[in-house]
């Protein structure tokens, strides 16, 4: 095993397209870093740390902005309004038919300009909750005194770091490897690493070291769970009819087409986590409002997110969910059975057509269900541990595990896909 890796890596390296693939990822995640380095003016060190050392809530929007917030840097936002407006506009296409055709029957050009609404909606998004959390945070004592001109730089320059972030993201999806935005998160989380582990280093203490070796020992499962159901496929056989042209018979091979048990990949965490912060953001703004009926409605649902087990179930509902969501827009039953049909293919026992479309989609969404189920309790187990022992950092700690598995994984297939297409 070691020798196919060390090959596979040899290979990797070797081969001038797919190393400068490789090396285009490592730059475009080196400026998102350093990006990530650069604070917005006028921000009080002391007073973030502090405000940062018990906020379950920012810690994990930290996270999801791929550690950009922890230090009120330039990419604060992350990701995170570009993936919410992506969620809103496939959420339209279920609303409006016009898009929906546009995203499923118009091509590739039809693709490009719904991905290019996506882009403009990102825009409002942005500057809506860099304000909101600009705001927010200025009322805690982050910011030193500042003015309206101050305020809105401020909110330009993070809109201007998200917008930066989904067009880096986007340019390593053409020019690299792997997808550009689970890859930016999957850096930040990264490279919050050697802070934990020095932190846990410095808090040791030998009384909690049954927790830590639990904890050990949920994170290996965790792992290996992640590992399997990623890597789980469900056989179905192919058969091509056979065709005589000329004096040659071509056809009559018999194969198999792989659906895999999870077909999302991590993308339903980050999607969940999208729909579960944005809301409580907007909410953690207007609890600091000064009208005294906005502040006990936002402060009754801050106190019901505050809520683990509230909270754990919402999550489980979201990832179920947009598992299932974004299955449904990454395989369509019918245009693999139109596919097979055309190429003389079908399935044994099966008409081509209708009843083909129909097997393939009974048979995901069979199999969506378990993988929908297994990253349900994935995401949630964190939260339920958090509960029972009271340490926050499991809650944000089993979600970055989640997320840098899943990634890692789909980046090493990509490669091997691309070494494998060279090899041949």
């Amino acid at each position: 095993m070691l020798a196919i890796f060390l090959t596979k890596l040899k290979l990797a390296f070797t081969d001038s397209a797919l190393r400068r693939r490789l090396v285009f990822v490592g730059a475009a995640l080196f400026l998102f870093r350093l990006g990530a380095g650069i604070p917005i003016p006028g921000v009080d060190v002391a007073a973030l740390q502090r405000f940062f050392a018990d906020n379950q809530f920012f810690n994990l929007l930290n996270l999801f902005s791929g550690g950009g917030l922890s230090n009120l840097s330039i990419v604060m936002l992350g990701v995170g309004p570009y993936i919410t407006a992506t969620i809103i506009m496939q959420l339209l296409t279920m609303m409006f038919p016009s898009l929906k055709e546009l995203y499923h029957e118009s091509g590739e050009a039809g693709r490009r300009q719904f991905a290019q609404y996506a882009r403009l909606l990102t825009v409002p998004l942005a500057i809506l909750q860099g304000f909101g959390l600009i705001a927010l945070l200025e009322r805690q004592g982050i910011f030193g005194e500042v003015v309206f001109f101050d305020r809105l730089v401020s909110v330009i320059v993070v809109m201007a770091g998200s917008m930066l972030l989904m067009w880096l993201g986007e340019l390593i999806n053409e020019y690299g490897i792997g997808n550009g935005v689970s890859l930016i998160i999957f850096a930040g989380i990264v490279a919050g690493i050697p802070s934990a582990v020095s932190q846990v280093i410095i808090n040791f203490d030998l009384t909690s070291v049954p927790l830590y070796l639990g904890y050990l020992v949920a994170a290996v499962v965790i792992v290996a769970g992640v590992v399997v159901m990623t890597e789980a496929e469900r056989p179905i056989p192919i058969t091509y009819a056979k065709q005589v042209r000329g004096n040659r018979v071509y056809g009559g091979l018999s194969t198999y087409l792989p659906i895999r048990l999870n077909q999302a990949g991590v993308m339903p965490i980050i999607f969940a986590l999208s729909l579960l912060l944005f809301p409580q953001m907007i909410v953690n703004f207007f609890a600091q409002a000064d009208n005294a009926t906005i502040q006990t409605i936002a402060n009754f649902i801050l106190s019901l997110l505050n809520n683990t087990w509230f909270y754990a179930g919402a999550y489980f509902i979201l990832v179920f969910l947009f598992t299932y969501f974004y299955s449904a827009i990454t395989f369509d039953p019918a245009a693999i059975a139109e596919n097979l049909q055309k190429s003389g293919a079908f399935i044994p026992g099966l008409r081509p057509g209708r009843p083909t479309a129909e097997h393939l989609a009974k048979t995901v969404t069979r199999l969506t269900l378990v993988g929908a189920l297994f990253l349900g309790v994935v995401a949630m187990l964190p939260l339920v541990m958090q509960a029972l022992t009271g340490l926050k950092a499991l809650a944000i700690g089993g979600t970055a595990l989640l997320i840098v598995v899943s990634v890692a994984l789909e980046f090493m297939k990509q490669v091997d896909g691309q070494i494998s297409m060279r090899e041949y």
